[in-house]
């Protein structure tokens, strides 16, 4: 028996002693101290809940990551230069323990914030042929599969959406330290745009299916222990 089950088998017990003075007994003193058992009880058996929950928590790393250090950058061949920046974006990452591969790590991206450094690239890209921004603002990846590769190295497998299309892709991941309470993780991910209904070409400007993701994201670990890697 834990201690959760401990205190609900003393809580219903002294619940069971309150009825059973309330209907055998008239004495209102014996009434009064098998009912202040009880409060006291219950009141114990919710702090031992909550001081277990809070131990619990604080056994698993909590990461935050600063996106006025970190980035989200693109491109793509063509036969004009298309390299851009996501200026809006938020990411995540939680661990359920502190294998580094519970880590579950997501990206929301606002896809009208996209720069290029060229207003009529921008505006082209935000359009119904590409990102098409005003049906799908939006551009994620969550990540559903994390596999360590190398002492520093992962490939993440997430759902990646952008137009309203989601299928599975993989972020490759380099983190730049271990145990340590700041970082940084590197990764790249590739995709077909045609597979996200992106077939066409911006006027005057051939540019290839192969799209090339770049992601920068700057961590701190604000609480708990560092994630165990494998060795």
């Amino acid at each position: 028996m834990n201690g959760i089950d401990k205190c609900e088998y003393l809580v219903l017990a002294d619940m069971s002693t309150v009825n059973e003075n309330w209907s055998r007994r008239g004495n209102e003193r014996s009434r009064l101290s098998t009912l202040i058992r009880y409060v006291l009880a219950s009141a114990a058996c919710l702090m031992a809940f909550l001081a277990s929950a809070r131990a619990s928590y604080a056994q698993v790393p909590t990461y935050e990551v600063t996106p006025t250090e970190s980035s989200i950058k693109f491109g793509v061949e063509s036969s004009v230069s298309i390299k851009g920046i996501f200026e809006k974006w938020d990411a995540s990452i939680k661990f359920s323990s502190r294998d580094v591969r519970s880590a579950a790590l997501d990206i929301e991206i606002e896809a009208g914030s996209v720069d290029t450094g060229s207003h009529m690239k921008d505006n082209k890209l935000k359009g119904k042929d590409f990102f098409n921004v005003k049906e799908s603002p939006l551009i994620t990846f969550q990540s559903t599969k994390i596999v360590q590769t190398g002492p520093n190295t992962f490939d993440v497998e997430g759902n990646f959406t952008i137009r309203g299309v989601t299928k599975t892709e993989k972020l490759t991941l380099t983190s730049d330290s271990k145990g340590t309470p700041t970082g940084s993780l590197d990764g790249t991910m590739a995709f077909d745009r045609k597979d996200y209904g992106m077939n066409s070409n911006i006027p005057f400007i051939k540019i290839a299916n192969h799209v090339e993701v770049n992601v920068r994201l700057k961590w701190r670990r604000v609480s708990g222990p560092p994630p165990l890697f494998q060795q």
